[in-house]
């Protein structure tokens, strides 16, 4: 929607937490499983370069089994995020529900001139991803009570991370697109960006950060149910070049709050990694290239 000032509202219309698992994972820690779903909810303002002003809180809570400090703690973690992000709470909406859910509706706003959508990558462009991913083999590791309390910390420091660092490089730098990887995995995000942009991506698997844990679990078949659906969706898609199936397992695996994967001229690829790192985005890394269509949308080599 456009206002009279020729600003486009975005509106990420209840960005819940994509991963159920991990919703059941992290209940136990409230205030983490807000912050996380906080984050998840701000993604997508910053994805298209956008800057988030205002949200509200959405919830489905279990009165009647579990205690209200719960949720009072679980606002109190996404309220943490909305301050960081300088975000403004401006009410919400609660229902009774069997299960804990939690989101954000986001509003932000975007000039017109400056929106970053999924359909500008253009052959030759670098591509970048700003976290690891693996998270979704973690999180089902931690519903099953088999990640050490070292993984989970680094696991909810990575998932409550915000994107807003990596929106501010790519806006200094210029892109030519972006999308955040979310629940349709680091391989279905960038189909997502070849189909937009009618190229094909190539992704070298020995570049893109994964967490080393991660490859561990999906070797022992901790997976998400997620992971079959994504590859079951694209697998037509995408050619695999010699790739095991526990890192295939890995680029299938939904992301929740996953970092930015972004298009970037060749010539600016350096200069956007080197400002994300000098940002705080030390995960950051380049993991492939646009590439001319031939016969599949991705390519993993």
């Amino acid at each position: 929607m456009r206002d009279d000032a020729g600003v486009y509202k975005l509106n990420d219309n209840l960005a819940i937490v994509e991963s159920v698992d991990m919703i059941a994972a992290i209940v136990d820690e409230p205030y983490s499983f807000g912050m996380i779903a906080a984050a998840n909810g701000l993604s997508d303002i910053y994805a298209m370069g956008g800057k988030p002003i205002t949200a509200m809180n959405i919830v489905g809570f279990p009165s009647e089994s579990m205690d209200i400090s719960v949720l009072s703690r679980i606002l109190q973690g996404a309220l943490s995020k909305l301050d960081e992000a300088g975000v403004i709470l401006v009410g919400g909406h609660s229902v009774r529900n069997d299960e804990v859910k939690f989101g954000l509706s986001v509003t932000g706003t975007i000039h017109p001139e400056h929106i970053i959508t999924k359909g500008g990558a253009q052959v030759g462009d670098k591509l970048i991803i700003t976290k690891p991913v693996g998270t979704g083999i973690l999180t089902t590791a931690l519903k099953a009570e088999m990640l050490p309390s070292p993984v989970t910390d680094k696991l909810v420091e990575q998932m409550s991370f915000l994107n807003n660092k990596a929106c501010q490089a790519m806006l200094k730098i210029g892109v030519h697109a972006c999308t955040d990887v979310t629940g349709f995995a680091l391989i279905g995000h960038a189909a997502e960006i070849a189909e937009s942009s009618m190229v094909a991506i190539e992704i070298d698997s020995k570049k893109v950060p994964i967490i080393p844990e991660s490859l561990q679990f999906a070797n022992m078949g901790l997976i998400p149910e997620g992971m079959y659906a994504n590859w079951e969706f694209r697998n037509s898609s995408v050619k695999a070049v010699g790739i095991d199936e526990d890192t295939m397992s890995v680029l299938y695996d939904p992301q929740t709050s996953g970092g930015l994967l972004i298009c970037v001229a060749p010539e600016k690829s350096d200069a956007l990694l080197s400002h994300l790192h000098e940002l705080g985005v030390h995960q950051a890394r380049e993991i492939g290239q646009v590439i001319e269509f031939s016969d599949s949308h991705v390519i993993i080599l």
